[in-house]
Order: structure tokens, then sequence, then C-alpha cells
């Protein structure tokens, strides 16, 4: 397994100036809890299954097998 940024520079540049600008919660997500703090509680669940292999909601992670 391996987690890595997605290839397309330009959304992880983007989605990085969202993390910063809302100070670290996804911005791709309207509510500011501690689930939708990066990485989120989702992305990290799916981590945790094996056979996933995908982004993460914001595409800036994505997650090989």
């Amino acid at each position: 397994m391996k987690i890595r940024f997605n290839e397309n520079q330009e959304i992880v540049d983007s989605v990085k100036e969202g993390l910063a600008r809302t100070g670290g919660y996804c911005p791709c997500r309207l509510e500011r809890s501690e689930e939708n703090k990066c990485m989120c509680k989702e992305f990290r669940e799916q981590i945790k299954d094996p056979d996933f292999e995908g982004y993460c909601h914001c595409l800036l992670y994505y997650k090989e097998k």
C-alpha cells in the first residue's frame, strides 16, 4: 500500500491553497469538523480497507494497493 499526492500538480496546488485558507479543513466540504480535517476521517477509513484503491474526496491523495 502506498499513499501519494495526485499526479496533477494543478489539483494539488489548488487543494493545498484551500487547506491553508480553511485552517486544514477539507476545502471541498462545508462543515468544519474534526472528521473533515485533512487527512479526513473518510479517507483514513478507506486507507484501512485493503480492497480500496483511489482518491480521497478532494483528490489530493491517492491510495495504491
